[in-house]
């Protein structure tokens, strides 16, 4: 829990600056956070905040002076871990030091510790160890330092009690405040967890060759930081495709914010992506922050990039190369850390040779280029994508419908121009007007799907088994294409994607061989 305290947070919260400006203002005390091992958090440059009296001042800004100092921390906040309550103790050089435990339901986080005081009961005593630790640490400077011990704030049994109720009241503030990212975090690590769920690459429906491709090289890719094109016809899952890369990288903490380049034109694009200024252009009634800077440190996907202006696509070749932008209006740049994410159902090197896209952009696009293959090239994932999809409105509509095998051969035959989203589109239509029946018939299909012109497997049928079912489409496949081509293994191996070693035991299981057709 410790390690998700955030320390730079406290800094921003009014209680504890009110705190540092009262006890500053009334007794010179300077305050200071450490965590369970006692080690100061947020003190910049290897400095201690607001060092408020002049013999402070000295000695932290020698070196050895502060890593006493740092001692000191560690030393009375790692004993204050046994401790419930406030807890007085000496620094090395001679001064009072209090330290305050931070407990949120009970676990110790660290400790509110103020400094730079002396007490009144031993302020002399305290006075004489002071100038003997300058004699010996500040020899050139014995005699400035020691004239300012005198004016040092001493603080009596009533002030004490005032300063311990101050830091308590807010040590509650911070518990509250803690408490409440506690519980902020934990549904983000929920949500995280959710969603790297279903955006795992291990959740996507496919078992075919082209999609087991597909899968290791997105395992390869997914935690790097290079831009990655993903190609593929519309509804094949390129956005399914950026989400997973991006819940399974180490951004996956970030934002990933999505923009459909082909929904704008030029200029609500360039507004959209970098920004505006109030003023930049009629209707520009407030600052507007881009989508870049929205995705800062997380992923940003563009969808249809195909879609972009020449002009545009210079502006976004600056934020690829240099990772900077200047907003619409605006005269300084920005800088970001975004990850790009871009897709596309366009031949983009068509586009460069027809000088519609430009080379260096789609060059830089494509560090890495994965294609996801229409649905009519891996049919053998339709049935899987069919049970996915039926559970899916069985579960909302509480139902518990089947598909007939009349059906799951008119889906198989169908070629799907609109790829996976036309077969869930197809489902869900099927399951609406199946009504009530335990199976969903043929008939309920769409006309073009339960006619099926083409019918590419005239006379399939399917019968028992579902496995049974696949592996006979599967030898009617080899035997067509193998007779279209001419028995060329490779080339058809290449056109089923599938090895080669792989056809040829498909072939001898299914006694294909061309002496025995």
């Amino acid at each position: 829990m410790t390690d998700k305290v955030r320390w730079s947070e406290f800094d921003k919260l009014h209680v504890i600056r009110r705190l540092r400006e009262l006890v500053g203002k009334w007794w010179k005390i300077q305050i200071n956070f450490t965590d369970t091992k006692g080690l100061l958090r947020g003190v910049p440059e290897g400095k201690f905040f607001n060092p408020l009296n002049q013999i402070c001042q000295a000695v932290t800004s020698d070196g050895k002076g502060f890593e006493a100092c740092r001692g000191t921390a560690r030393q009375t906040t790692v004993e204050t871990t046994r401790s419930k309550d406030a807890r007085m103790s000496r620094c090395h050089a001679g001064f009072s030091t209090i330290t305050v435990p931070i407990r949120v339901e009970g676990k110790y986080m660290g400790c509110v510790f103020g400094d730079g005081f002396l007490v009144a009961d031993s302020a002399d005593e305290q006075k004489m160890r002071l100038k003997s630790y300058l004699a010996r640490s500040f020899p050139g400077r014995e005699a400035e330092l020691t004239a300012h011990v005198e004016s040092l704030p001493v603080l009596s049994e009533k002030d004490i009690a005032y300063l311990t109720e101050l830091i308590e009241m807010v040590v509650e503030e911070i518990i509250v405040s803690q408490k409440r990212v506690f519980d902020e975090q934990e549904k983000v690590g929920e949500l995280n967890k959710e969603l790297g769920a279903r955006y795992s690459f291990d959740r996507m429906i496919g078992k075919s060759a082209p999609m087991q491709d597909l899968y290791r090289l997105l395992d390869r890719v997914c935690d790097s930081d290079a831009t990655v094109l993903i190609n593929g016809e519309n509804g094949t899952g390129k956005e399914l495709i950026a989400k997973a890369l991006h819940y399974n990288s180490r951004r996956k903490d970030k934002k990933f914010v999505v923009v459909n380049c082909g929904a704008f034109n030029e200029n609500l694009l360039e507004s959209e992506l970098f920004g505006h200024m109030k003023g930049a252009f009629t209707g520009a009634i407030k600052d507007k922050k881009g989508l870049f800077e929205e995705a800062d440190g997380g992923t940003l996907f563009l969808d249809e990039i195909g879609e972009t202006s020449m002009s545009m696509q210079v502006k976004m070749l600056r934020v690829l190369q240099e990772g900077t932008f200047t907003p619409v209006g605006a005269t300084v740049t920005k800088r970001v850390s975004v990850r790009i994410l871009a897709a596309t159902n366009r031949e983009l090197q068509k586009m460069v040779k027809e000088g519609q896209f430009r080379e260096d952009l789609y060059y830089r696009l494509k560090v890495i280029n994965l294609t996801v293959p229409p649905l009519r090239e891996r049919k053998e994932d339709i049935p899987l994508l069919a049970e996915h999809f039926l559970k899916k409105f069985n579960k909302e509509r509480g139902q518990s419908k089947l598909i007939s095998s009349g059906t799951l051969e008119r889906l198989i035959n169908h070629d799907w121009p609109g790829n996976v989203r036309e077969l869930e589109n197809e489902i869900e239509r099927a399951c609406v007007l199946s009504s009530n029946e335990g199976e969903i018939p043929p008939d309920v299909l769409s006309q073009h799907i339960y006619e099926n012109a083409k019918n590419k497997y005239p006379g399939y049928r399917i019968a028992g088994r579902l496995k049974d079912a696949l592996e006979e489409l599967e030898k009617d496949m080899i035997r067509e294409g193998l007779e279209r081509t001419r028995w060329n293994k490779s080339k058809l191996a290449k056109e089923l994607g599938i090895s080669r070693a792989g056809l040829i035991m498909k072939v001898e299981k299914y006694g294909l061989d061309k002496r025995t057709i």
